[in-house]
């Protein structure tokens, strides 16, 4: 489909363990969206297939990367007053297509500035169910470029962080003495027309697939290979609503790409990695990558009504910083009211205190938690332990039915989120 190859899931209906498996797209959730879809042993007839394949051309974007690299380079040398950007069709405008565009809202006078970060040109991408382009705020973007820095890493794999890679970018062109360069993966085009081949690869995360082909995997290939693939680190912030295993096939795909960089050289090893996901996914991410753990550090953004640092309680950002790294050596901010465990070895929020029954600094979400002695763990405060079902909840909850199946699969034991043949990629 124009997102590139299709996932495999699997269709169950409740009560019956074989379910029919079918392909769909792998970035778009909603049929409105990408209405791809055909069964695994479908027969597709030579037609349906040309018409596919029409369609897929007829939904790529107008120019070229290179193109756009080439249009830019005009585009630079105008006089200020001849800079356009199209608000509705998101595109920089030579003078020449100025008359195409009269109709359009469009911004004018585009300072060098503005060209250096277009995130905050560009209209962010809000589909939940697609794309869902949230930008870090700020805070987080320069607290996780500093954290890079001391790090001591010179190379970023920026992965659907176009906020993170424009500000490396931009500090670039203009500190002599800045040594951190960035490669930035994503799926949205329109970057393309502000960043050279070398620094954009349009990406599907979700299925590892590079829209240029070849040489824009060799142009990955190749960042990961400078100084024999030491010193750089990975940082992704994947939409939300993704399917955490699509995600982490990719993920291991890139750091298999980095192994390569040096015969026999990384084979122990994983690809360094800052993955930037809500708390409420830590199990999946361990499902897949047994050797991350989670930072306690929120993460904010710009355009998310939610995700804020400083709010208190439930309206605290749940966006977290799972890694690979040693914990101990993430040092996050004393000023923000970070702390240092010394137990733990890393450093918490202030409202996560050590419970010595679980020895472990338990807090997920900033607030103190508490142990309960019948689960043996600690829980959410506003949780209390409820003797019908036997685990801690929230005091109004619904009773489950002990003799109630899985709506899903009619077995008992879990619940339909948590249910093993629920669609799965």
């Amino acid at each position: 489909c124009p997102s590139g190859p299709a996932l495999l899931f699997v269709k169950t209906s409740q009560g019956k363990e074989e379910g029919r498996r079918f392909y769909a797209c792998s970035a778009c959730r909603d049929r409105k969206d990408c209405n791809f879809f055909q069964w695994e042993d479908d027969k597709v007839s030579e037609t349906r297939l040309a018409a596919r394949e029409e369609y897929n051309r007829s939904h790529q974007p107008f120019f070229t990367h290179r193109q756009n690299a080439e249009r830019y380079k005009n585009f630079v040398l105008l006089p200020l007053s001849k800079r356009r950007f199209c608000q509705e069709c998101q595109q920089l405008l030579l003078p020449a297509e100025w008359e195409k565009h009269s109709d359009h809202q469009c911004l004018c006078d585009i300072s060098t500035a503005q060209l250096k970060s277009p995130s905050r040109i560009l209209y962010p991408l809000e589909n939940k169910k697609t794309n869902a382009q949230y930008l870090f705020a700020d805070r987080s973007c320069q607290f996780l470029l500093d954290l890079i820095i001391d790090l001591g890493f010179r190379r970023v794999l920026s992965v659907g962080t176009p906020r993170l890679h424009e500000i490396i970018q931009s500090k670039a062109s203009q500190e002599e003495d800045f040594r951190v360069r960035s490669l930035l993966l994503d799926i949205d085009f329109r970057y393309s027309q502000f960043y050279a081949e070398d620094e954009f690869c349009h990406y599907n995360m979700f299925n590892h697939y590079f829209f240029g082909g070849e040489a824009a995997r060799e142009t990955c290939r190749k960042f990961l290979y400078q100084d024999n693939g030491e010193r750089v680190i990975m940082v992704t912030d994947p939409p939300f609503g993704g399917l955490v295993e699509a995600l982490a096939s990719s993920f291991k795909k890139l750091m298999a790409m980095w192994k390569e960089t040096e015969e026999g050289g990384h084979n122990s090893q994983e690809m360094p990695t800052f993955w930037i996901f809500p708390y409420f996914f830590e199990s999946r991410i361990l499902e897949f990558f047994p050797s991350f753990s989670m930072m306690d550090y929120q993460v904010d953004y710009d355009n998310h009504a939610l995700y804020k640092h400083g709010k208190t309680g439930r309206r605290q950002s749940p966006v977290r910083i799972f890694t690979n790294l040693t914990p101990s050596t993430i040092v996050l901010p004393v000023e923000e009211g970070y702390r240092f465990c010394t137990i733990c070895q890393r450093y918490v929020s202030s409202g996560n205190k050590h419970c010595e029954i679980c020895n472990s600094c338990t807090s997920k979400d900033g607030r103190q938690w508490k142990h309960c002695v019948l689960c043996k763990k600690c829980v959410k405060p506003s949780w209390f332990h409820c003797n019908n079902c036997n685990c801690c909840a929230l005091q109004n909850h619904t009773c489950e039915k002990t003799d109630a199946g899985c709506f899903v699969c009619g077995k008992a034991g879990h619940k339909r989120s948590t249910c093993p043949s629920l669609s799965h990629a």
